[in-house]
């Protein structure tokens, strides 16, 4: 696939808001998802192809938690096996969907995910409450499976069905709730990936751009996640969102 100057351009641009918004809470892949589907490509491959930008974004961002010490290690496996089986189920089923009828299912999801961000604050609750195990707290673990289905079927938004479990049900604090959710992030889309890249519909060259430009956003938000303001953000999230989206549809 050809890429001119300014599908480059896009792609990185992408990636960095990409990075940089699912560092800080979620919804990243509404940039970087509907920028792949501008750059002509089918819905179920710029939907596999994403998953490149969400792994090495995730896997940045996992780093920069650990370094400085806000990733729970006693709490990754219990929350991770819940969510790895939700994204092996929801990845094949949106490998095998028709590029016809996904892409509507994809934008249409992404807008409906962006709009409850934005009327919804609770969304991403804030506390300093006790942390929870999973034991305590068992609805945690269909928070986790449910964020893994829709993760593995679309990518975009999932961060804050991640933060509602691991903040809202689990109460960890919104900065070690966003580095669990990161690790969730990169084990899933690791998943997702090897799914989509079976089912021949990952393109790494644009896929590798917006890895690169989401690398970007990582470094410029990890140290800035708890006091980036997220009312601010959501509105931003939600014009450009409707932008691109709408621009896509008319490809």
């Amino acid at each position: 696939m050809d890429i001119d100057a300014f599908h480059l351009i896009l792609l990185i641009v992408s990636g960095v808001a990409a990075g940089f918004v699912n560092t800080v809470a979620g919804g990243g892949s509404i940039f970087t998802l509907p920028a792949l589907i501008l750059l002509g490509m089918p819905a179920d491959v710029a939907n596999g192809t994403n998953r490149v930008g969400v792994l090495m974004q995730s896997a940045a961002a996992v780093r920069g938690f650990n370094r400085h010490e806000m990733l729970d290690h006693s709490a990754i496996l219990p929350i991770l096996l819940p969510t790895i089986i939700g994204s092996l189920i929801g990845s094949s089923v949106a490998s095998v969907i028709p590029a016809e009828v996904l892409k509507p299912v994809l934008l249409g999801t992404m807008m409906t995910m962006t709009l409850l961000i934005v009327l919804r604050p609770s969304t991403i609750p804030n506390t300093n409450e006790p942390v929870m195990s999973m034991q305590q707290r068992p609805s945690a673990a269909a928070w986790l499976f449910l964020a893994g289905l829709y993760g593995g079927f679309v990518q975009a938004g999932v961060g804050f069905i991640l933060l509602t479990a691991l903040a809202g049900v689990l109460r960890y604090d919104l900065l070690r709730a966003n580095a669990l959710k990161m690790m969730c992030t990169l084990v899933f889309s690791a998943v997702a990936l090897a799914v989509f890249i079976y089912q021949d519909q990952v393109l790494w060259i644009p896929g590798l751009i917006v890895g690169v430009g989401s690398i970007i956003g990582v470094q410029l938000s990890v140290k800035f996640a708890i006091s980036a303001k997220q009312s601010t953000l959501k509105w931003i999230l939600l014009s450009m969102a409707m932008l691109v989206c709408l621009a896509a549809l008319f490809k």
